[in-house]
């Protein structure tokens, strides 16, 4: 991330939603890519599993923060923390392709460990095994692992790890 960018979040809002669905279909490009669907029939599916998607989030954790990611007051990515009782959850964290890789995920990221610290609590998530780059990055971070079921792992920070085989 160049040293002049600044991140900030600001919560989401409905209209927001074309933006958010555009970032939730970039992170699933490569799920589709080897089917013979057209464009048509690949928007039609993704746009079922955003909803999908945002109502199981809605449901599932009612007191969570369902935040925009800006980078110089330009929209970049999303970030959904649900700060409970017994843990912080993050929820989902995803950025637009081109922003990727910069740094930003990881200052969010550090932030709110430290938040979590400040509060006595352990940060958690769960990532798609297949998703090597997160997985690295959250063990990098102090992450480990609490469960692996072969598709998801479940990460918190501050707790023992099981042995995971080299990605």
């Amino acid at each position: 991330m160049k040293t002049a960018a600044t991140v900030t979040l600001r919560p989401a809002r409905s209209e927001d939603e074309a933006f958010l669905f555009e970032i939730y279909a970039s992170t699933r490009q490569e799920d589709f890519a080897s089917l013979p669907w057209d464009k048509q029939q690949r928007d039609i599916f993704l746009r079922l599993q955003f909803s999908a998607q945002q109502k199981s989030y809605e449901s599932r954790y009612p007191r969570s923060g369902h935040s925009i990611v800006m980078l110089d007051q330009r929209p970049v990515g999303r970030i959904w923390v649900e700060k409970g009782d017994e843990e912080f959850r993050i929820i989902d964290i995803a950025f637009l392709p081109e922003h990727r890789s910069l740094g930003i995920g990881t200052l969010l990221l550090q932030q709110l460990l430290a938040e979590a610290g400040r509060a006595g609590k352990p940060l958690r998530l769960t990532v798609l095994k297949c998703n090597a780059r997160a997985v690295m990055l959250y063990q990098r971070l102090g992450f480990s692992v609490l469960h692996d079921d072969g598709i998801c792992i479940s990460m918190t920070s501050g707790e023992p790890s099981i042995n995971l085989p080299a990605l």
